[in-house]
């Protein structure tokens, strides 16, 4: 079977997450990156992690990695690679590029040496100069870093928070990938309930469900590896067949509210787009009137950032009364996302843990608020009905 040098890219400050999942997922021999994590697989592994990694960007397949100080190397560099054994003769080859602290910091004519690179090992095979390009998507990228090249060819397509299932957004919806991490960070699991007071377009609560019945965020979608003819269809087949076997029936109790009656219906419909609208109650209101009789519950927010100075200072106003309902909660635990500097305050507690993540190219930090787990239910020792047949010290033979 043939091995790939495989690549999930992360938003900063996921990369634990991310390798956390893979680990998961079976795959022990990770090297985690900046930005990235490595490991080996087969053309089964591609499809399985394109299909089920939630808090992942993308998964790129790295074919060659090399030193290049000059465009006389990374011409040769690329050269080596053997394009012709995998890209069709019609494939479209777009090759974008990035360069950090290299020698070659002229990213527009990086991509045209590795462009030239790539026709050149097609003619190889095909013994023609010019190429159609109207196939399957090969998505080439070169990235230098301090003279180290790496080629990657992008395996998804559309980026992996496109799920499929979100039709509509609020103003500022949160990217997919990272609802799934702050879920995943929480510890939240389907024996708590879950509540998202600012649920907007509903991405937090439909996450977490999915998660809660472990349905891959892949099934909805088609990724553009689908299309390479090299990868056999039946990989893809047999991966979405293994995905679809893997759902648990649970029914996890998540509440999701929020004011804007405008982006509310937006969240009912995603929610039954992506097969979990039983699994979540909707409820229009404001967060003053959040409440929850439930114990040893967990909140997730992404509440409104507001970015002119009067929806600052709203904002600040909603992480005060989210703050008092949350005192009524002594056995909740509670995960905010904020890029205020003084949500603390504004809350009125200091956290537990916070955590540097980024929403787009928005600086967040994730406040954590730990409460107590459920205890354990102890099983009562079931009584021993077996009969000794032992004879007992000093008994007669």
């Amino acid at each position: 079977m043939k091995t790939y040098t495989l690549i999930a890219t992360t938003a900063f400050g996921l990369e634990s997450i991310v390798a956390d999942e893979l680990r998961a997922l079976g795959y022990d021999e990770l090297t985690v990156e900046n930005g990235r994590i490595k490991f080996r697989g087969g053309s089964e592994d591609l499809a399985r992690c394109n299909l089920r990694l939630r808090c992942a960007d993308r998964l790129l397949w790295e074919v060659a990695e090399f030193h290049a100080a000059d465009f006389e190397e990374l011409f040769q560099g690329a050269r080596t690679v053997p394009w012709e054994e995998f890209i069709p003769e019609n494939g479209t080859m777009h090759v974008t590029g990035k360069s950090i602290k290299s020698t070659l910091f002229s990213v527009p004519d990086c991509q045209s040496i590795v462009k030239k690179a790539v026709v050149e090992g097609m003619k190889r095979k095909y013994n023609r100069v010019r190429f159609e390009e109207n196939g399957p998507l090969f998505r080439i990228e070169i990235a230098l870093l301090k003279d180290r090249a790496s080629l990657t060819v992008d395996t998804s397509g559309a980026g992996l928070h496109r799920r499929g299932y979100r039709a509509k957004g609020g103003e500022a919806p949160l990217r997919e990938t990272l609802a799934a991490a702050i879920v995943r960070l929480s510890r939240w699991d389907a024996t708590r309930v879950l509540a998202d007071p600012f649920c907007g377009s509903g991405t937090i609560p439909i996450e977490a469900a999915l998660a809660a019945r472990n349905i891959a965020p892949g099934l909805q979608r088609s990724f553009a590896s689908e299309e390479w003819p090299h990868l056999h269809v039946g990989v893809w087949k047999q991966a979405r067949k293994e995905a679809r076997e893997s759902v648990i029936d649970v029914q996890p109790v998540i509440l999701a509210s929020d004011s804007d009656g405008r982006v509310f219906s937006a969240a009912r419909e995603n929610a039954e787009r992506a097969g979990v609208g039983d699994c979540i109650i909707f409820q229009k209101k404001p967060v003053e009137e959040f409440s929850s009789k439930k114990k040893y519950g967990c909140l997730i927010a992404n509440p409104p950032y507001g970015e002119r100075l009067g929806e600052v200072k709203e904002a600040e106003k909603l992480y005060s009364v989210l703050g008092k309902a949350f005192e009524k909660l002594d056995t909740w635990s509670c995960f905010i996302l904020s890029p205020h500097d003084e949500f603390e305050r504004y809350f009125g507690k200091e956290s537990d843990k916070n955590r540097k993540l980024y929403n787009g190219k928005i600086k967040c930090y994730l406040y954590q608020y730990l409460g107590p787990f459920p205890p354990r239910k102890v099983r009562s020792p079931k009584p021993n009905t077996s009969i000794d047949t032992t004879p007992s010290a000093g008994s007669a033979d």
